[in-house]
């Protein structure tokens, strides 16, 4: 057992997925979605030992045939030939969310190669949980980039499960930004289970996932959209995460949990309005981890995402994320070893965090009914426009 209570596995029974050359997915030196940022996570967890003995799966680019599941032909050739060609509204390549750069279709090939390499450790029976923290690029469309993304690797790697023994998955976005690619590669899929948690789509791009999106046909339902208001802290994230995610959960029955574990809900966040903390993300991991224990049999792909406090937020709350998946829990009191710090003052002269906490409580008063918590009234306008669609009772106050 861990730390935590929550039941262990096998470290070889984990797939890492990681390679330097992942590095090469970088939209401008001063683009907000910077490697550096999967560099000094990838650093800060091999100097707090959480990948001692850990084998790394190196990636290989996902070859067209894979990237056509989602993506159409014509935008394959487009973002190919884009380097040369320059800007291509059409497919919004060369916009200042999506700037065209050198090596682009093969970093965002390889970004997904890598997503699909864990998915195939879990299916092909190497591995109960896999991790590609520079996969979850959720918002790239079939024929468009969109918000930083080229190629939807979550989207992908589901795709490649459907067509490899899982019949129904769970998408689970955590993200502060609207898990809206993915949704949309899925909206009349009734196989898989699409929930977004995130700022409301009236306060931050890319103004969609409303609780009113629900899926279409006989996915009606399958779509689950929780949006939070601006300044929403740990302890009322997790009170809404519990009055929902649970439940739909028991009633899907996934047989895998895909999540998509964007970082940008910080507090210090640059380009959001949430107010989580790097203690609040690793409480959440922790609850995604005993989720697979009990409703996907173990089974957890866990994917990167957004996250823009590049020095401070990132790579703690990442080793959170590689510590948890692992088994290896990460003591939040535990220093940030000089070698990372050194590393670090190399790249920011931003102040530079200490430990791997911040000290903010996430214990939370679970739901037991509409409450005059802050969080209450979105929570539950989800719960009314989703729950009955499963069979579920919105005014249960069980959570």
């Amino acid at each position: 057992m861990t730390s935590s209570g929550a039941p262990t596995v096998d470290p070889a029974r984990v797939a890492v997925v990681w390679d330097e050359s992942l590095l090469g997915y970088k939209l401008s030196e001063s683009h907000p979605l910077h490697p550096v940022r999967l560099d000094l996570t990838m650093r800060l967890a091999r100097s707090l030992g959480v990948l001692d003995g850990i084998d790394l799966l190196a990636p290989t680019m996902a070859p067209d045939e894979e990237l056509r599941r989602i993506h159409v032909a014509s935008y394959l050739d487009a973002v190919r030939v884009a380097p040369e060609r320059g800007e291509d509204m059409a497919h919004q390549l060369g916009t200042s969310d999506n700037p065209i750069f050198e090596g682009m279709h093969e970093a965002s090939a390889l970004a997904t190669g890598a997503s699909i390499a864990a998915a195939r450790e879990i299916a092909e029976g190497r591995a109960d949980r896999a991790i590609n923290i520079a996969g979850g690029l959720h918002h790239a469309m079939a024929d468009h980039a969109w918000g930083f993304c080229v190629y939807n690797d979550c989207a992908v790697a589901i795709s490649w499960l459907l067509d490899h023994g899982y019949e129904r998955i769970c998408y689970l976005d955590t993200d502060v930004h609207h898990g809206d690619g993915v949704q949309a590669a899925f909206y009349d899929d009734d196989r898989v289970l699409t929930i977004s948690m995130h700022q409301h789509p009236r306060t931050l791009w890319p103004g969609t996932g409303f609780a009113s999106e629900l899926g279409s046909g006989r996915a009606s339902g399958t779509a689950v959209n929780l949006a939070l208001p601006p300044g929403t802290r740990d302890q009322g994230w997790l009170r809404a995460f519990s009055a929902v995610v649970p439940s739909l959960l028991g009633a899907f029955r996934p047989q895998i949990l895909v999540t998509q574990c964007g970082v940008d809900t910080h507090h210090e966040d640059p380009l959001a309005e949430l107010s989580l903390t790097v203690d609040g993300h690793r409480a959440i991991y922790s609850r995604l981890r005993e989720l697979a224990a009990e409703y996907s049999d173990g089974k957890w792909l866990a994917l990167g995402g957004g996250g823009y406090g590049l020095f401070r937020a990132v790579p703690r709350s990442w080793t959170h994320l590689l510590a948890t998946v692992l088994d290896r829990d990460v003591e939040p009191h535990r220093p940030i070893p000089a070698d990372w710090t050194s590393y670090a003052t190399e790249k920011t002269r931003r102040p530079l965090p200490t430990s791997m906490t911040e000290e903010a409580p996430t214990d939370f008063e679970r739901w037991g009914g509409f409450t005059e918590v802050e969080v209450d009234p979105f929570l539950l306008e989800t719960r009314r426009a989703v729950f009955p669609l499963h069979g579920l009772d919105p005014a249960d106050t069980r959570d």
